[in-house]
Order: C-alpha cells, then sequence, then structure tokens
C-alpha cells in the first residue's frame, strides 16, 4: 500500500495503543483491561475496519491487534482513538511470536482474516492455518479456544479445511459463501469492496480439542542403507 504522509507523527499520536514491548507481558495482558471477559487476537488487522466495529460491540473484551505495515495499522490506530476505544490496543510484529508474547492458555480467539494466501507449494508454510502456525496457536489459546477465519481465495480455504483439523481442532461454520444471503457479521475493508464485487467469501471456526502431536517414524537401517545393485 501507499506510504502515508506524516506517518511518524501519526504513529506518535496514537501511541497510547501501541504496545511497544510485547515480550514483557505474557500473563500479563488483562492490567491493560482488568475486567476484560475474554482477551482476543487479531492477526494482520489492515486498516482496522473489523477491528472497530467488533471492538465496539464488545467493550468487555480485550482486543490485541497485530499487523507487520505501520501504514497500514496507523490507520486502525487512528479509526480506535476517534471512536474513542479503551478496549483494543495493537502490536508490531509477525504471527510467529505469539508464544513469545502470551501465556499458555492467555488467548481465547484469534481472528485470521484474508492472509496472504501464499499461492505456491514452496511457500506452503507461510500461509497462515500451515500446521507450523497451528502448533504455535496452539501454544497460547485456552482449551476451547477458537479460530475464527475467512478468506476470499479458495484454494487456501480448501487447504485450510483440510489442514486444520490434522492439528487438533475441529470445525464449524463453515461456509464457501458467507454472505450468500446477505452481509453476515462485521467486515473488514477488503472483505466489503470484493462483497460488492460479487467474490464469495469463505468462513470457519476451528475451536482447539486436546491432541498429542504424533511421534515422527524414525529412519529404519533399511532406509538408510541402500540396496545392493
Amino acid at each position: 500500500m501507499r506510504k502515508k504522509k506524516n506517518l511518524v507523527p501519526r504513529m506518535e499520536r496514537c501511541a497510547a495503543l501501541l504496545v511497544s514491548d510485547p515480550y514483557s507481558l505474557p500473563g500479563q495482558w488483562r492490567t491493560l483491561k482488568p475486567n476484560a471477559r475474554e482477551l482476543r487476537v487479531e492477526l494482520g488487522c489492515g486498516k482496522g475496519r473489523f477491528t472497530v466495529e467488533t471492538a465496539k460491540l464488545e467493550l468487555d473484551v480485550l482486543f490485541i491487534a497485530v499487523e507487520m505495515v505501520p501504514d497500514a495499522m496507523v490507520v486502525a490506530m487512528e479509526r480506535c482513538a476517534s471512536e474513542g476505544l479503551s478496549n483494543v490496543f495493537f502490536v508490531d510484529a509477525n504471527a510467529d511470536q505469539l508464544p513469545s508474547f502470551f501465556q499458555t492458555g492467555e488467548v481465547d480467539r484469534i481472528y485470521i482474516n484474508f492472509c496472504d494466501p501464499w499461492p505456491t507449494k514452496r511457500h506452503a508454510k507461510r500461509r497462515l492455518t500451515h500446521g507450523n502456525f497451528l502448533k504455535l496457536y496452539r501454544k497460547v489459546l485456552k482449551s476451547d479456544g477458537q479460530i475464527h477465519f475467512k478468506t476470499d481465495n479458495a484454494p487456501l480455504f480448501e487447504f485450510s479445511v483440510e489442514e486444520i483439523p490434522q492439528f487438533g481442532f475441529t470445525l464449524s461454520e463453515v461456509t464457501r459463501n458467507l454472505h450468500e444471503h446477505g452481509p453476515a457479521g462485521v467486515m473488514t475493508d477488503y472483505e466489503a469492496k470484493f462483497h460488492e464485487l460479487g467474490t464469495p467469501i469463505n468462513r470457519l471456526v476451528a475451536t482447539m480439542v486436546d491432541w498429542t502431536e504424533p511421534e515422527k517414524p524414525e529412519a529404519s537401517s533399511e532406509d538408510e542403507t541402500e540396496s545392493p545393485a
């Protein structure tokens, strides 16, 4: 996206909403809102339409919005500030850092909205619904915590429907056309744009259940020794 004018002063004006050292807060996030009913994390909040509208609907929930693009995050922060929201805070980081920010079981819900699909097989491990990330989410979610996932990318959704249950999550509310009968739920800026164009939106909810990671089979001596010609 285009670079925002006066990015630094704009970020400074919203400094109260930015968590500058999230690594110091595992187990302490609720001190930001002591009476919070839940703690939810949004991965890739973009310009913050979903963040703001969801936070307005549930003022007793603490929202932590994670975003790596400052030019997008500053817009989201300004939106929150203009609404006077006190239940949203922002973190400039990558999703792979979640276990360094949050204590085991500290997070109630994770939102993943319209993440990069990384369409090529060689980039599959970068998808936010890949098993490597799902194992990280398991480290911070409570025992019945949830992932709410939306995407307009059909191949990514089909990959996710197959991948997520393999890592200890049960699926529900699976739909490949969320807004078929009219707008449903809070939309992101990206979602609203593509809904107007008639692009189907895919959505699912994944609930974490007990799971033990299968042990990788050890290579046998037969596998390690070449058979004679």
